[in-house]
Protein backbone atom coordinates (compact mmCIF):
# COMPACT_ATOMS: atom_id res chain seq x y z
CA UNK A 1 0.00 0.00 0.00
CA UNK A 2 0.84 3.99 -1.02
CA UNK A 3 0.96 6.37 1.42
CA UNK A 4 -0.21 9.93 0.54
CA UNK A 5 -0.95 13.46 2.62
CA UNK A 6 -3.73 15.82 2.19
CA UNK A 7 -3.43 19.58 2.55
CA UNK A 8 -4.76 22.87 1.74
CA UNK A 9 -2.36 25.47 0.14
CA UNK A 10 -2.72 28.07 3.61
CA UNK A 11 -0.48 30.96 3.46
CA UNK A 12 2.36 30.82 3.67
CA UNK A 13 3.35 28.86 0.62
CA UNK A 14 6.82 27.79 2.43
CA UNK A 15 4.14 26.11 4.84
CA UNK A 16 3.48 23.97 2.60
CA UNK A 17 6.51 23.38 0.82
CA UNK A 18 7.96 22.20 4.44
CA UNK A 19 5.16 20.10 4.51
CA UNK A 20 5.67 18.38 1.54
CA UNK A 21 9.29 17.82 2.21
CA UNK A 22 8.67 16.51 5.49
CA UNK A 23 5.97 13.47 4.17
CA UNK A 24 9.04 12.74 1.49
CA UNK A 25 11.70 12.30 4.30
CA UNK A 26 9.07 10.08 6.26
CA UNK A 27 8.75 8.13 3.66
CA UNK A 28 5.22 8.81 2.03
CA UNK A 29 4.25 8.43 -1.77
CA UNK A 30 1.76 11.11 -2.62
CA UNK A 31 1.36 14.87 -1.75
CA UNK A 32 -2.15 16.44 -2.60
CA UNK A 33 -3.66 19.51 -1.91
CA UNK A 34 -7.12 20.68 -2.01
CA UNK A 35 -7.48 22.67 -5.22
CA UNK A 36 -10.28 25.68 -5.04
CA UNK A 37 -8.69 29.11 -6.33
CA UNK A 38 -10.70 31.56 -3.94
CA UNK A 39 -10.42 30.19 -0.54
CA UNK A 40 -7.07 28.72 -0.88
CA UNK A 41 -3.62 29.59 -3.31
CA UNK A 42 -3.03 28.26 -6.46
CA UNK A 43 -1.62 24.86 -5.79
CA UNK A 44 -0.15 24.20 -9.32
CA UNK A 45 2.41 27.05 -8.28
CA UNK A 46 2.99 25.75 -4.71
CA UNK A 47 3.77 21.81 -6.42
CA UNK A 48 6.59 23.30 -8.75
CA UNK A 49 8.03 24.82 -5.86
CA UNK A 50 7.73 21.03 -4.26
CA UNK A 51 8.55 19.07 -6.84
CA UNK A 52 11.96 21.67 -6.81
CA UNK A 53 12.47 20.82 -3.29
CA UNK A 54 12.29 16.58 -3.59
CA UNK A 55 12.74 13.87 -5.77
CA UNK A 56 10.74 11.34 -4.86
CA UNK A 57 7.26 12.27 -4.17
CA UNK A 58 4.04 12.62 -6.58
CA UNK A 59 1.69 15.80 -6.07
CA UNK A 60 -1.60 16.18 -7.50
CA UNK A 61 -5.12 17.80 -6.50
CA UNK A 62 -7.73 16.13 -4.43
CA UNK A 63 -9.40 16.91 -6.13
CA UNK A 64 -9.61 19.67 -9.28
CA UNK A 65 -12.63 20.33 -11.41
CA UNK A 66 -13.33 20.29 -15.19
CA UNK A 67 -14.66 23.99 -14.87
CA UNK A 68 -12.53 25.88 -13.03
CA UNK A 69 -10.04 25.91 -15.87
CA UNK A 70 -10.01 25.32 -19.78
CA UNK A 71 -9.00 21.74 -19.80
CA UNK A 72 -5.95 21.86 -22.83
CA UNK A 73 -4.66 24.85 -19.50
CA UNK A 74 -4.99 21.75 -17.02
CA UNK A 75 -3.40 19.83 -19.41
CA UNK A 76 -0.55 21.73 -20.40
CA UNK A 77 0.00 22.51 -16.73
CA UNK A 78 0.62 18.80 -15.74
CA UNK A 79 2.70 18.21 -18.93
CA UNK A 80 5.48 21.31 -17.98
CA UNK A 81 5.57 20.07 -14.28
CA UNK A 82 6.62 16.65 -15.95
CA UNK A 83 8.87 18.29 -17.82
CA UNK A 84 10.34 19.77 -15.36
CA UNK A 85 10.60 17.19 -12.62
CA UNK A 86 9.72 14.10 -14.14
CA UNK A 87 6.43 12.72 -14.50
CA UNK A 88 5.91 12.99 -10.96
CA UNK A 89 2.23 14.35 -11.39
CA UNK A 90 -1.03 12.88 -10.86
CA UNK A 91 -4.51 14.51 -11.88
CA UNK A 92 -7.71 14.07 -8.89
CA UNK A 93 -10.79 15.32 -10.54
CA UNK A 94 -14.09 15.24 -9.79
CA UNK A 95 -17.66 17.28 -10.65
CA UNK A 96 -16.17 20.28 -8.31
CA UNK A 97 -17.67 21.45 -4.86
CA UNK A 98 -16.36 24.12 -3.13
CA UNK A 99 -13.94 25.47 -6.25
CA UNK A 100 -17.32 26.53 -8.24
CA UNK A 101 -20.03 26.48 -4.99
CA UNK A 102 -18.50 29.55 -3.75
CA UNK A 103 -18.06 31.55 -7.06
CA UNK A 104 -21.94 30.79 -7.28
CA UNK A 105 -21.47 28.24 -9.75
CA UNK A 106 -23.10 24.33 -9.91
CA UNK A 107 -20.64 21.38 -9.80
CA UNK A 108 -20.18 19.87 -13.61
CA UNK A 109 -22.57 16.96 -15.07
CA UNK A 110 -20.58 13.65 -15.23
CA UNK A 111 -20.99 13.79 -19.39
CA UNK A 112 -18.69 16.93 -19.16
CA UNK A 113 -16.30 15.15 -16.26
CA UNK A 114 -15.72 12.39 -18.73
CA UNK A 115 -15.03 14.83 -21.30
CA UNK A 116 -12.32 16.38 -19.28
CA UNK A 117 -10.89 13.48 -17.81
CA UNK A 118 -10.35 12.17 -21.66
CA UNK A 119 -8.86 15.54 -23.49
CA UNK A 120 -6.46 16.23 -19.93
CA UNK A 121 -5.11 12.58 -19.76
CA UNK A 122 -4.36 12.44 -23.69
CA UNK A 123 -2.85 16.10 -23.65
CA UNK A 124 -0.74 15.19 -20.86
CA UNK A 125 0.49 11.86 -22.18
CA UNK A 126 1.81 14.10 -25.16
CA UNK A 127 -1.14 12.52 -27.24
CA UNK A 128 -3.01 13.93 -29.64
CA UNK A 129 -7.03 14.67 -28.63
CA UNK A 130 -10.03 16.04 -30.32
CA UNK A 131 -11.02 19.44 -28.44
CA UNK A 132 -13.47 21.96 -29.57
CA UNK A 133 -13.44 20.85 -33.25
CA UNK A 134 -9.64 21.30 -33.32
CA UNK A 135 -6.99 18.30 -33.20
CA UNK A 136 -4.78 19.35 -30.58
CA UNK A 137 -1.27 18.20 -29.12
CA UNK A 138 1.65 19.93 -27.16
CA UNK A 139 4.20 20.04 -29.66
CA UNK A 140 7.23 20.75 -27.01
CA UNK A 141 5.62 17.72 -24.77
CA UNK A 142 7.61 14.37 -24.67
CA UNK A 143 6.86 11.15 -22.94
CA UNK A 144 5.09 12.75 -20.10
CA UNK A 145 2.69 10.29 -18.23
CA UNK A 146 -0.24 11.14 -16.21
CA UNK A 147 -2.88 9.24 -14.30
CA UNK A 148 -6.27 10.52 -14.09
CA UNK A 149 -8.09 9.12 -10.77
CA UNK A 150 -12.03 10.17 -10.36
CA UNK A 151 -13.13 11.41 -7.32
CA UNK A 152 -16.89 9.38 -6.42
CA UNK A 153 -19.60 8.68 -4.32
CA UNK A 154 -22.86 8.62 -6.16
CA UNK A 155 -24.01 4.98 -8.66
CA UNK A 156 -23.35 7.34 -11.84
CA UNK A 157 -20.20 8.55 -11.12
CA UNK A 158 -18.77 5.10 -9.71
CA UNK A 159 -19.22 4.14 -13.25
CA UNK A 160 -17.70 6.49 -14.83
CA UNK A 161 -14.89 6.02 -12.65
CA UNK A 162 -14.58 2.41 -13.56
CA UNK A 163 -15.19 2.92 -17.05
CA UNK A 164 -12.74 5.86 -17.39
CA UNK A 165 -10.56 6.52 -14.66
CA UNK A 166 -6.78 5.89 -14.09
CA UNK A 167 -7.93 5.24 -10.56
CA UNK A 168 -10.88 5.89 -8.16
CA UNK A 169 -10.23 8.23 -4.97
CA UNK A 170 -12.72 7.68 -2.40
CA UNK A 171 -13.14 10.56 -0.02
CA UNK A 172 -13.95 8.41 3.19
CA UNK A 173 -12.64 5.71 5.55
CA UNK A 174 -15.50 4.08 6.36
CA UNK A 175 -15.01 -0.19 5.47
CA UNK A 176 -18.30 -1.16 4.60
CA UNK A 177 -18.82 1.74 2.53
CA UNK A 178 -15.56 1.28 1.02
CA UNK A 179 -15.95 -2.48 0.29
CA UNK A 180 -19.75 -1.71 -2.09
CA UNK A 181 -17.67 1.44 -3.87
CA UNK A 182 -15.08 -0.72 -4.36
CA UNK A 183 -17.22 -4.11 -5.78
CA UNK A 184 -18.99 -1.12 -7.73
CA UNK A 185 -16.20 0.72 -9.46
CA UNK A 186 -14.89 -2.79 -10.41
CA UNK A 187 -18.31 -4.17 -12.48
CA UNK A 188 -18.70 -1.26 -14.15
CA UNK A 189 -14.71 -1.59 -15.22
CA UNK A 190 -15.09 -5.14 -15.96
CA UNK A 191 -19.07 -4.32 -17.66
CA UNK A 192 -16.25 -2.03 -20.03
CA UNK A 193 -14.29 -4.85 -21.52
CA UNK A 194 -11.98 -2.99 -19.17
CA UNK A 195 -9.46 -5.44 -16.60
CA UNK A 196 -10.96 -4.25 -12.98
CA UNK A 197 -7.41 -4.53 -11.65
CA UNK A 198 -6.21 -1.75 -13.90
CA UNK A 199 -8.60 0.98 -11.63
CA UNK A 200 -6.67 1.89 -8.76
CA UNK A 201 -7.87 2.76 -5.52
CA UNK A 202 -7.37 5.69 -3.18
CA UNK A 203 -9.18 6.18 0.29
CA UNK A 204 -8.55 9.45 1.53
CA UNK A 205 -9.46 10.06 5.06
CA UNK A 206 -8.30 12.26 8.17
CA UNK A 207 -5.64 11.04 10.25
CA UNK A 208 -5.05 11.75 13.96
CA UNK A 209 -3.01 9.37 16.02
CA UNK A 210 -4.12 9.59 19.79
CA UNK A 211 -2.56 8.10 23.05
CA UNK A 212 -5.29 5.90 23.74
CA UNK A 213 -7.36 8.00 26.31
CA UNK A 214 -10.53 8.97 26.08
CA UNK A 215 -9.23 12.69 25.99
CA UNK A 216 -7.36 11.88 23.32
CA UNK A 217 -9.83 10.35 21.28
CA UNK A 218 -12.21 12.96 22.34
CA UNK A 219 -9.67 15.71 21.11
CA UNK A 220 -9.06 13.77 17.60
CA UNK A 221 -12.84 13.37 17.08
CA UNK A 222 -13.23 17.64 17.34
CA UNK A 223 -10.51 17.96 15.27
CA UNK A 224 -11.69 16.07 12.69
CA UNK A 225 -15.41 16.21 12.78
CA UNK A 226 -15.07 18.88 9.49
CA UNK A 227 -14.48 15.85 7.37
CA UNK A 228 -18.43 14.37 8.16
CA UNK A 229 -19.77 17.70 7.31
CA UNK A 230 -17.70 17.97 3.69
CA UNK A 231 -18.85 14.24 2.97
CA UNK A 232 -21.96 15.18 3.81
CA UNK A 233 -22.40 17.95 0.70
CA UNK A 234 -21.78 14.98 -1.34
CA UNK A 235 -24.19 13.07 0.06
CA UNK A 236 -26.73 15.62 0.06
CA UNK A 237 -26.20 16.04 -4.03
CA UNK A 238 -26.37 12.22 -4.24
CA UNK A 239 -30.16 12.05 -1.85
CA UNK A 240 -31.54 14.62 -3.85
CA UNK A 241 -30.83 12.77 -6.91
CA UNK A 242 -31.47 9.33 -5.52
CA UNK A 243 -33.55 9.66 -2.39
CA UNK A 244 -32.62 8.02 0.43
CA UNK A 245 -33.32 4.61 0.09
CA UNK A 246 -31.30 1.61 -2.14
CA UNK A 247 -28.97 3.24 -4.50
CA UNK A 248 -26.30 3.99 -1.88
CA UNK A 249 -25.43 2.39 1.61
CA UNK A 250 -27.93 3.70 4.33
CA UNK A 251 -24.71 4.53 6.37
CA UNK A 252 -23.39 6.89 4.33
CA UNK A 253 -27.45 9.19 4.00
CA UNK A 254 -28.88 8.61 7.11
CA UNK A 255 -26.57 11.00 8.81
CA UNK A 256 -27.33 13.79 6.96
CA UNK A 257 -30.51 14.34 7.95
CA UNK A 258 -29.72 16.78 10.64
CA UNK A 259 -28.21 19.12 8.32
CA UNK A 260 -29.05 22.12 7.59
CA UNK A 261 -26.48 24.89 6.42
CA UNK A 262 -22.89 25.17 5.42
CA UNK A 263 -20.54 27.94 4.99
CA UNK A 264 -17.52 27.49 2.87
CA UNK A 265 -15.69 29.78 4.59
CA UNK A 266 -14.87 26.92 7.28
CA UNK A 267 -14.13 24.40 4.60
CA UNK A 268 -12.19 21.79 5.57
CA UNK A 269 -11.41 23.57 8.82
CA UNK A 270 -11.16 21.91 12.43
CA UNK A 271 -13.78 23.46 14.52
CA UNK A 272 -16.12 23.97 11.69
CA UNK A 273 -19.56 25.23 13.23
CA UNK A 274 -20.96 23.72 10.85
CA UNK A 275 -20.85 20.15 11.38
CA UNK A 276 -22.59 19.75 15.01
CA UNK A 277 -25.03 17.28 12.97
CA UNK A 278 -22.20 14.88 12.72
CA UNK A 279 -22.21 11.75 14.95
CA UNK A 280 -19.23 10.81 17.24
CA UNK A 281 -20.04 7.56 15.10
CA UNK A 282 -19.56 8.95 11.90
CA UNK A 283 -16.37 10.59 12.66
CA UNK A 284 -15.15 7.23 13.72
CA UNK A 285 -16.73 5.33 10.70
CA UNK A 286 -15.10 7.72 8.22
CA UNK A 287 -11.84 8.83 9.79
CA UNK A 288 -8.79 6.93 10.92
CA UNK A 289 -8.55 7.84 14.72
CA UNK A 290 -6.96 5.79 17.72
CA UNK A 291 -3.51 4.74 18.54
CA UNK A 292 -1.00 3.62 16.02
CA UNK A 293 -1.56 0.13 16.55
CA UNK A 294 -5.92 0.87 15.74
CA UNK A 295 -4.58 2.71 12.60
CA UNK A 296 -2.55 -0.51 11.33
CA UNK A 297 -5.54 -2.56 11.93
CA UNK A 298 -7.94 -0.28 9.70
CA UNK A 299 -5.95 0.10 7.03
CA UNK A 300 -5.19 -4.09 6.67
CA UNK A 301 -8.77 -4.12 6.78
CA UNK A 302 -8.51 -1.10 3.36
CA UNK A 303 -5.63 -2.99 2.13
CA UNK A 304 -7.70 -6.45 1.78
CA UNK A 305 -10.45 -4.68 -0.38
CA UNK A 306 -7.71 -4.07 -2.83
CA UNK A 307 -6.95 -0.25 -2.07
CA UNK A 308 -4.08 0.36 -3.26
CA UNK A 309 -3.22 4.10 -1.46
CA UNK A 310 -4.07 5.52 1.73
CA UNK A 311 -4.26 9.44 1.94
CA UNK A 312 -4.83 10.94 4.99
CA UNK A 313 -5.88 14.23 5.77
CA UNK A 314 -4.09 17.05 7.69
CA UNK A 315 -6.50 19.58 8.52
CA UNK A 316 -5.82 19.52 12.40
CA UNK A 317 -3.25 20.41 15.33
CA UNK A 318 -0.58 17.80 15.31
CA UNK A 319 0.54 17.13 10.94
CA UNK A 320 4.24 16.70 11.80
CA UNK A 321 3.81 14.06 14.84
CA UNK A 322 1.18 12.58 12.62
CA UNK A 323 3.75 12.45 9.98
CA UNK A 324 6.19 11.15 12.48
CA UNK A 325 4.50 8.28 13.66
CA UNK A 326 2.98 7.54 10.67
CA UNK A 327 6.83 7.31 9.30
CA UNK A 328 8.34 5.52 11.92
CA UNK A 329 5.13 3.25 13.52
CA UNK A 330 3.01 2.77 10.71
CA UNK A 331 3.68 2.35 7.49
CA UNK A 332 6.89 0.30 7.80
CA UNK A 333 4.15 -2.49 9.42
CA UNK A 334 2.01 -2.41 5.99
CA UNK A 335 5.22 -2.66 3.34
CA UNK A 336 6.67 -5.31 5.99
CA UNK A 337 7.24 -9.14 4.36
CA UNK A 338 9.90 -7.42 1.56
CA UNK A 339 13.17 -9.58 2.57
CA UNK A 340 16.91 -8.45 1.14
CA UNK A 341 17.66 -12.16 0.63
CA UNK A 342 15.40 -15.15 1.55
Amino acid sequence: MDFGVVVQTNPPAARTVALAELAEQHGFSHFWTFDSHILWQEPYVIYSQILARTSRITVGPMVTNPATRDWAVTASLYATLNDMYGNRTVCGIGRGDSAVRVANNSPTTLKALREAVHVIRELANSRTVEYNGATLQFPWSRGSHLDVWVAAYGPLALKLAGEAGDGFILQLGDVDIAAWMIRTVRAAAQAAGRDPKEVKFCVAAPMYVTDGTEAGLAHAREQCRWFGGMVGNHVADIVAKYGSDGAIPQALTDYIKGRESYDYNEHGRAGNTHTSFVPDEIVDRFCILGTAEEHIAKLKQLEELGVDQFAGYLQHDNKEETLRVYGEAIMPVLRSGRLAKA
